[in-house]
């Protein structure tokens, strides 16, 4: 293990985001808050330690491994819901115990979207925008960002990258420089976000809010500057436009990548996670709207379709933006919309989720145990189209589909330790694993009421999550540290 190496990126990549506190400086001034010198503590704060930890190291430059890339990625992300909740905790509007302080910020950064706060309509516009901005910078993920970053400074970046990458496949690049492929993710996202907010402001919101939900829908994180989340607007223009950017977000941007370079649509049709993708949203919308129908839950059909498919794709996609408290809806509704937050979006985009691809990899290899029973001698690839997934792929797929359903078992066990009910318990880890963000019972509308206990139970999911379980776990395994 290269210890310098990891600690000089690691104070490097604190520093880059110190940098990310002055922003909400600016809209502080600008909108005469006065909730600016918190932004300002916390970016020296960051600073300060970036330089302790980077400084003694200065000079290191051995090459970067596979294993200090999951070390670093590791330790940021930890770090950084530790930093980044600093001008959260010293904003004196805010009055926000330490814990309370970290699980917001990872909220952020994670795009899981969970709140502990109340209203926000009368929060200063400079610490709301710092929240949105933690989902969009957590979003593609800041250390793809990094990426991008670190080889101007004599860092390499593809440990880095497989490391972050979210999904089964990990060795695919756009482009052959790992450098060039952040960037183009980046130069994809920021598109989308800038479109996403064009589309809100012309619909009608304030240029503020346009930016702060551009940044939260693109990111597929669900933070609103509003306590009515986006039912405050209750404009059906902006609804339609949410569900089209959600479902946006939810594609492997490596789609959008080559449908932009391109200039065609093909790679989508021919791509299989995206047809499966389309599938699921398409069956879990018609049940929704269908059951709404029923129930008789809406009297304008139209509010009936709008809050419908909103709510499927929102929850379907993890984003978490909600209209309406589909925790109170009749029937199966709530349960059927938590559990498509664990399929999640496709690999390689902003959801959450267990992606799409590992389900349909799971459905395939479902389907050849069948066949196999009927011809136990017979040769059956799993196949993605007319290409073979190796064996290692679909080992890869069921370990990680093991190890979350142990994971999220130890979670509820230790949620129900803490007091919470059945149903508040599964759907806030739920919540916190899928990085979804609201629930069911006590945490429908937040994590404010839940223990403190309870609160790192879910920032640790948020966590295992963001960073799909293995890149966390591999850290506390004897076999990682055996040299």
């Amino acid at each position: 293990m290269n210890w310098k190496v990891v600690q000089r990126i690691l104070g490097l990549l604190l520093m880059v985001f110190s940098l990310t506190m002055l922003p909400p400086i600016g809209f502080s001034l600008f909108f005469q808050d006065g909730a600016w010198m918190p932004f300002v503590q916390g970016f020296a704060l960051t600073l300060f330690f970036g330089l302790l930890i980077w400084f003694p190291v200065r000079r290191a430059r051995r090459d970067l491994r596979l294993r200090d890339g999951f070390v670093v990625v590791a330790a940021f992300w930890t770090v950084l819901g530790a930093f980044g909740a600093a001008p959260l905790y010293l904003a004196d509007t805010l009055s926000m115990t330490l814990t309370d302080a970290i699980f917001e910020s990872m909220s952020g950064l994670t795009t899981t979207g969970a709140t502990v706060l109340t209203g926000l309509d009368d929060l200063p516009h400079s610490l709301l925008y710092y929240r949105q901005q933690l989902q969009w910078l957590g979003g593609m993920g800041i250390i793809v960002l990094a990426v991008a970053v670190l080889p101007m400074l004599g860092v390499g970046g593809m440990q880095l990258y497989r490391a972050e990458t979210p999904g089964p496949v990990k060795d695919t690049k756009l482009t052959p420089r790992i450098t060039e492929t952040a960037k183009a993710l980046w130069y994809v996202y920021f598109s989308f976000t800038l479109l996403c907010g064009i589309s809100y402001w012309l619909a009608g919101m304030s240029a503020f809010d346009a930016i702060c939900h551009a940044f939260s829908t693109v990111a597929i994180g669900g933070f609103s500057p509003h306590d009515a989340n986006m039912g405050y607007f209750d404009n059906p223009v902006i609804d339609l436009i949410a569900i089209f950017f959600m479902f946006a977000a939810g594609i492997n941007f490596s789609l959008h990548f080559f449908a932009w370079r391109n200039v065609q649509i093909s790679h989508y049709v021919n791509d299989q996670e995206f047809r499966a993708y389309v599938f699921i949203l398409a069956v879990v919308t018609i049940s929704v709207v269908g059951s709404l129908f029923w129930y008789g839950t809406y009297t304008n059909p139209s509010d009936t379709i709008i809050n419908g498919v909103f709510q499927a794709v929102s929850i379907a996609t993890t984003t978490g933006y909600t209209t309406s408290d589909y925790s109170v809806w009749p029937g199966a509704l709530p349960v059927l919309l938590i559990f498509a937050s664990f399929v999640g979006g496709s690999a390689g985009s902003t959801a959450g989720g267990i992606k799409v691809i590992r389900w349909l990899l799971i459905y395939k290899q479902g389907l050849r145990e069948i066949v196999r029973l009927v011809h136990p001698s017979a040769e059956i690839p799993v196949k993605l189209g007319s290409h073979a997934v190796p064996f290692r792929v679909v080992d890869a797929v069921w370990g990680f589909f093991s190890v979350y359903v142990i994971v999220f078992s130890i979670m509820l066990l230790l949620m129900m330790m803490t007091g919470l009910d059945q149903v508040t318990a599964f759907s806030a880890v739920a919540a916190s694993l899928n990085n979804l963000g609201p629930g069911l019972g006590d945490v429908a509308s937040g994590f404010m009421t839940v223990p403190d206990a309870a609160k790192w139970i879910a920032i640790a999911g948020m966590l295992l999550g963001r960073l799909e379980i293995f890149t966390l776990l591999v850290l506390f395994t004897p076999t990682f540290w055996r040299h």
